[in-house]
C-alpha cells in the first residue's frame, strides 16, 4: 500500500496536467466497463458468498435434525434421506438422492449452533476495519473470504465429529466473515470518486440481498434432492472460486492496478485529490466521541439494522404462520423481498449519484432524503401488515414493498461515514458493525418475546416497536447528520488520546 506522501505526489503530478474534465468524459463513456465497476461486481460476488455462508446452516438444520429419533447422545446420528420426496419430483431424482446423517440435537443445541456464528462478531469488526485501513483491504478481505469458504466445506465433517467442534468452526467462520464485511469499505476510499460513491458501494452491497435470495430459494431444494451436505459444499465452493478472482484482480489503489487505463486512473486520482484519505496509526478517539454527526450515523445503523434483523429472522415464520404456507413455498415467498431489495439497492445508488452529479441536490440533502424515504415508508407498511393479513397477495405486496423501499437507506445514512471521515473508513465501518450486531442480538429476542406472549397481537407489537425504533433513529439523523469531512478527520487538526 502506498504511503501518504507517495499518493499525494502522484495526485500532484496528475492534477498538474489539467485533464480532469477530459478524464471524466472518457470514463463516463466507459460506463460499467470500467475497472472500478468490475471491482464492485467482484465485491458483489464476495458479499453474495458470505451471506450464503451465513444463512446456509439455518436452511439446512431442519434436514440435519432427526425429529423422530429417540433421545440419545447430543451428536448421535442416523442415516436417512435428508427429507421425504414430494409427489411432483421426478423419479430419477430419487435414485440420486444422497443419504445424509441426521442428528438428535435438542432445540437448545440448535439455538447455540445457529447463534455461534455471532459469538466472535462483537470483537472482530473494529480490529478488522483498523487493520484494513492501515495495511489495505486486499489481504484482509481475501483472507476472510478464503477462511470462511474453506471452513464451510468442512461443516458436514465437523457435524459428524461433534457439537463442540462445529461450534468452534462456526465461531472462526463468523470472525472471518466480519473481516470481509468490514474491510471491504477501505477499498472505496481510494477507488470511489465522490460522484460515484453511492452506486459503487450499493452495487457491491447488493450481493448481500442476492445471497439471501438464492439461499432461501435453493437451500430447501438442495436438501430435498441431493442432501443437506451439498448446501455447504456448493456455497463453500463458490466462495473458494471467488478467491481465485479476488487475489489476482483486486488492488488497494488504482495507481497500482496493472489493467486500468491511464484515463480512468487519472479520473479517480484527480477526483479524490481534495480528500485526505491517508490512514494513520493513531485515532482521534476523544474527538470521535464528541462528534454528533458520527453519533447520528451510529444511531441510524443501530435503528435500521434493528428492523433488518427482525425481518431477516422472522419473515419465513410470518409467512408460514399467517399465509399457512408449507416449508418449500415459505422459502420461495420469503426470498421475494430480498431479490427485489437487491435490485432496488443498485437503482437507489444510481439515482443518488445522478442527483449529485447533476447538482440537483446537495450531498447532505441526498443522504437525509434517501434515509427518510427508506425509514418512513417501510415503517408505515409494516405497521399496516396485521390489518391486511386476510389477503395473501396484499401481505406479500407489503413485504416486497418494505424491502424495496428500505434499500434506499444504503445510499443514505448507511454510506454517510465515507463522507465525513474517509481517512478512518475501515475503523468506522468496524465500529458501525458493532452497533449493527448489537441490534441483531436484541431485536429477534424482543420479537420472540412479543410473539410468545400474545399470539394475536404479538406481530402487531413487533412491527410497532420496530417502526418506533426506526423513526427515532431517523429523527436523530435528520437533526445531527452531516456530509462534509469533519475537522477531526483532517490531518492538520486531529488530536489523539
Amino acid at each position: 500500500m502506498s504511503t501518504g506522501p507517495d499518493v499525494k505526489a502522484t495526485v500532484g503530478d496528475i492534477s498538474n496536467d489539467g485533464n480532469l474534465n477530459m478524464a471524466q468524459e472518457e470514463c463516463s463513456k466507459k460506463g460499467f466497463c470500467s475497472v472500478r465497476h468490475g471491482l464492485a461486481l467482484i465485491l458483489q460476488l464476495c458479499n453474495f458468498s458470505i451471506y450464503t455462508q451465513q444463512m446456509n446452516l439455518s436452511i439446512a438444520i431442519p434436514a440435519m435434525v432427526n425429529n423422530t429419533a429417540p433421545p440419545s447422545q447430543p451428536n448421535a446420528s442416523t442415516e436417512r434421506p435428508s427429507t421425504d420426496s414430494q409427489d411432483y419430483w421426478n423419479e430419477t431424482l430419487k435414485e440420486f438422492k444422497a443419504m445424509a446423517p441426521a442428528y438428535d440435537w435438542s432445540p437448545e443445541i440448535q439455538g447455540i449452533l445457529l447463534s455461534s456464528l455471532n459469538y466472535g462478531s462483537f470483537l472482530a469488526p473494529i480490529p478488522s476495519g483498523y487493520v484494513a485501513g492501515i495495511f489495505g483491504a486486499k489481504y484482509v478481505v481475501g483472507a476472510g473470504l478464503f477462511i470462511s469458504s474453506f471452513l464451510t466445506l468442512f461443516i458436514p465433517l465437523a457435524a459428524n465429529a461433534g457439537v463442540a467442534l462445529l461450534i468452534f468452526l462456526r465461531i472462526v467462520q463468523g470472525i472471518a466473515q466480519v473481516m470481509v464485511l468490514t474491510g471491504q469499505y477501505s477499498i472505496w476510499v481510494k477507488w470511489a470518486p465522490p460522484l460515484e460513491r453511492s452506486q459503487l458501494t450499493t452495487i457491491a452491497g447488493s450481493g448481500s440481498m442476492l445471497g439471501s435470495f438464492i439461499v432461501l430459494l435453493a437451500g430447501g431444494l438442495l436438501c430435498q434432492t441431493i442432501g443437506w451436505p451439498y448446501v455447504f459444499y456448493i456455497f463453500g465452493g463458490i466462495g473458494c472460486a471467488c478467491c481465485l478472482l479476488w487475489f489476482p484482480l483486486i488492488y488497494d489503489e488504482p495507481v497500482n492496478h496493472p489493467f486500468i487505463s491511464a484515463g480512468e486512473k487519472r479520473y479517480i486520482v484527480c477526483s479524490l485529490a481534495q480528500q485526505d484519505c491517508s490512514p494513520g496509526w493513531s485515532l482521534p478517539i476523544r474527538a470521535m466521541i464528541k462528534s454528533l454527526p458520527l453519533w447520528a450515523i451510529l444511531v441510524s445503523y443501530f435503528c435500521e439494522y434493528w428492523l433488518f434483523y427482525t425481518i431477516m429472522a422472522y419473515t419465513p415464520t410470518y409467512i408460514s404462520s399467517v399465509l399457512q404456507a408449507n416449508l418449500r413455498d415459505s422459502g420461495i415467498l420469503s426470498a421475494l423481498p430480498f431479490v427485489v431489495g437487491c435490485i432496488c439497492i443498485i437503482l437507489g445508488g444510481l439515482l443518488a449519484d445522478f442527483l449529485l452529479s447533476r447538482k440537483i441536490l446537495r450531498l447532505i440533502t441526498i443522504r437525509k432524503l434517501f434515509t427518510a424515504i427508506g425509514v418512513l415508508f417501510p415503517s408505515v407498511i409494516l405497521v399496516s401488515l396485521p390489518w391486511v393479513r386476510s389477503s395473501h397477495s396484499m401481505t406479500m405486496t407489503f413485504l416486497v414493498l418494505s424491502s424495496a423501499i428500505s434499500s434506499f437507506c444504503e445510499s443514505g445514512a448507511l454510506v454517510n461515514f465515507l463522507d465525513i471521515a474517509p481517512r478512518y473508513t475501515g475503523f468506522l465501518k468496524g465500529l458501525l458493525q458493532v452497533f449493527a450486531h448489537i441490534a441483531g442480538a436484541i431485536s429477534p429476542t424482543a420479537a420472540g418475546f412479543f410473539i410468545s406472549q400474545d399470539s394475536e397481537f404479538g406481530w402487531r407489537n413487533v412491527f410497532l416497536l420496530s417502526a418506533a425504533v426506526n423513526i427515532s433513529g431517523l429523527v436523530f439523523y435528520l437533526i445531527f447528520g452531516r456530509a462534509d469531512v469533519q475537522d477531526w478527520a483532517k490531518e492538520q487538526t486531529f488530536t489523539h488520546l
